[in-house]
């Protein structure tokens, strides 16, 4: 059961509603997490607003995907891990495979490796990542920009796996 519930669209104030209808419309349901992100109108706002510009960023949704499966996988955050398993096979078109190995920081892609060890060493350090770690970052071929999406996934990641776990949001996404 779920410790802080998901605001129930129907009885919304009028701030919540508009944000859960912009969700209704993009992705064709409003998620728990989102309902529960809800409570608070501005950290629902900041989250969707995040997460669409990194979007429109320069990792691919592949690359995105693993980043949000290793780190959901690290904070062991259920509800994150059956929303990007899902995610990962429908929309980002990763294999069962592909999806398994990101969530233990692997893959058969060598850039993708070089990312997914890279998060770690953001997420296991909080962001203090020795000169190393950078190094071998853009030795693997990504640009600043590219790093600091890295980094800005991990984050948007930890707020979406934090929030889950502390609530306890009840899984509306296919068991992992």
């Amino acid at each position: 059961m779920s410790r802080i519930s998901a605001v129930n669209p129907e009885t919304a104030n009028a701030a919540q509603s508009k944000l859960f209808d912009g969700v209704q419309k993009q992705v064709g349901f409003v998620p728990n997490l989102m309902k529960t992100l809800g409570h608070s109108p501005a950290a629902l706002e900041g989250y969707l607003t995040l997460n669409g510009a990194l979007a429109a960023g320069v990792l691919t949704p592949q690359l995105r995907e693993r980043i949000a499966l290793f780190v959901a996988e690290s904070n062991g955050c259920e509800y994150c891990l059956a929303a990007h398993t899902y995610l990962g096979r429908q929309v980002a078109k990763l294999s069962a495979s592909e999806v398994g190995a990101a969530r233990e920081g692997h893959s058969e892609d060598l850039q993708a490796v070089a990312a997914l060890r890279f998060s770690r060493q953001v997420l296991e350090n909080k962001g203090q990542v020795n000169d190393v770690a950078l190094s071998d970052i853009r030795a693997a071929g990504f640009d600043d920009a590219a790093i600091i999406e890295i980094v800005s996934h991990v984050a948007l990641n930890v707020l979406t796996n934090y929030t889950n776990n502390l609530a306890q949001t009840a899984v509306d996404f296919p068991a992992v």
